[in-house]
């Protein structure tokens, strides 16, 4: 096959891997000799805390994946090029410098990513440098799962079978990437650096790996290869915060270390083997998607709701809001449940699924505070921060967004944790304080007798608060507060 172009260059993104990478695959199919790069970009990292883990994550997998360029590419000089600067300014400069006919790059439907790339689009045209760019991130994307009148879907059920109708073998297929490696070129000899360290970029060590997960791609297939042992429990162990239930590659997911396309090929395969672990488990791949086509088609989301009609709802707003966020935020809540679940997410960047449920309700349904605060704290804590999935999940649970709970359902958080949590085991981990207390009192210390609070050594209001509200008041004020939508 001739080649279209002479050199190529690939921008590596939320990509990080070698392996089943379509972006790379096009471009070793396409081009003589191929270039690979990956841009620290500042605007997105002057923004962030100065430890961030999700900055150590990258740097790590950016080792591993400059390792393994390296390798597939036979000689020393291959390997990653590596920027710290703007991407809307490095990746056309590189571009002409290596002399490349197209820059390769897998799509980003994030607002501001959509921005950045077509600035990038019209700096590389005004020297005559294409910009192809292809789907990876996710299995079925943008207009690939249409109702029949031709317009996205709002309502998971329905969009997941028209996406179980649509996949298929193709879809799930791996880029042979292995084959056309022999085209990844040399590294320009000033380019031939190691990824610099944290402190280069002005960051300090993060002081723990998230959860302790393995970085990088083979960590994350050690960790895939661990959950197809136990995938068939998925459906039964995945609630529960205690136990080893959920697959723990959300963060590779998010940073790409791992293809979704392995990912699902196994799920699905699995699933139409009867396997009902794997069957809930793909649900959770195609809830992605799902969330993933709603923000390209409706980018409004990241300001206000999907639902128009529920931005008319009056949170709560001065001191006293910016107190109970506060609270919450610091797991102060007086909720054992909602405490230790932000107390997982304050020391590791990590919060399991159901209390991510939990603690957004208990925010939004029990102190009146405006979802978007939420949405952004998670945003800034979580290793595995995705704006569609973190958008979707914060509208799920305010009421606000497509296929949402209903307003009236508001979580308890004393029954969740009697339900999720039955043995306490979880709240003892990051709450150590009430590790003490007999279990009937674990989930709701200030229902505790006097004897049993001095005989585990706790004192509310002391070792641990009082509940800032009371569960009947807010459910009443909270569908007070929704009544101008009840009708929506």
């Amino acid at each position: 096959m001739e080649s279209t172009y002479a050199t190529g260059l690939v921008w590596f993104r939320r990509d990080l891997r070698a392996c089943d990478h379509a972006a790379l695959y096009h471009a070793l199919t396409q081009c003589r000799k191929v270039h690979c790069v990956f841009v620290f970009d500042r605007a997105i990292l002057d923004a962030l805390p100065r430890a961030d883990r999700r900055v150590a994550f990258i740097r790590e997998a950016l080792v591993e994946l400059d390792a393994a360029l390296r390798t597939l590419a036979s000689h020393p000089a291959g390997g990653l090029i590596v920027r710290h600067a703007l991407a809307t300014d490095a990746v056309p400069e590189l571009a002409q410098a290596l002399q490349a006919q197209a820059v390769y790059a897998n799509h980003d439907d994030e607002p501001q990513a959509l921005s950045r790339d077509s600035l990038v689009r019209t700096r590389l045209a005004q020297t005559g440098i294409a910009f192809h760019t292809f789907k990876d991130h996710t299995l079925l994307e943008r207009d690939e799962v249409l109702t029949q009148a031709g317009t996205p879907y709002s309502v998971f059920t329905p969009y997941k079978n028209a996406w179980l109708r649509t996949i298929d073998a193709f879809q799930l297929q791996s880029y042979a990437v292995v084959r056309h490696a022999h085209r990844l070129a040399p590294r320009p000899a000033p380019e031939c650096l190691p990824v610099p360290a944290l402190g280069a970029l002005g960051f300090e060590a993060a002081q723990n790996t998230p959860l302790g997960l393995p970085t990088g791609s083979s960590g994350a297939m050690r960790l895939f290869e661990d959950f197809l042992q136990r995938i068939h429990r998925y459906a039964d162990t995945r609630d529960y915060p205690a136990i080893k239930g959920p697959s723990y590659l959300s963060v590779h997911l998010r940073f790409g270390t791992i293809s979704p396309r392995l990912l699902a090929r196994s799920a699905h395969a699995l699933a139409q083997g009867g396997n009902p672990g794997a069957t809930t488990w793909l649900n959770e791949l195609i809830w992605r998607d799902f969330y993933c086509q709603i923000l390209a088609h409706h980018p409004h989301v990241v300001e206000r709701s999907f639902k128009p009609a529920y931005d008319a709802i009056q949170w709560e707003t001065g001191d006293e809001a910016q107190a109970l966020f506060s609270a919450w935020c610091e797991g102060r809540t007086g909720y054992p449940l909602v405490d230790a679940a932000m107390a997982q997410l304050n020391q590791t960047g990590y919060m399991h699924n159901r209390l991510r449920m939990v603690a957004a309700s208990f925010l939004v349904k029990h102190l009146g505070i405006d979802w978007r605060w939420g949405e952004h704290y998670f945003a800034t804590h979580l290793n595995d921060f995705d704006l569609a999935a973190n958008n979707g999940g914060w509208q799920w649970a305010s009421s606000s967004g497509c296929d949402a709970q209903p307003y009236f359902r508001i979580f308890n958080p004393v029954s969740q944790s009697e339900k999720f949590d039955a043995e306490g085991r979880f709240i003892r981990r990051y709450l150590p304080q009430l590790a003490a207390l007999p279990l009937a009192a674990l989930h709701a210390p200030w229902r505790a007798r006097p004897l049993e609070l001095q005989e585990a050594g706790v004192v509310l209001g002391h070792h641990y608060p009082q509940p800032i509200v009371d569960h009947d008041s807010a459910r009443q004020r909270t569908l007070q507060r929704y009544a101008v939508v009840k009708t929506t």
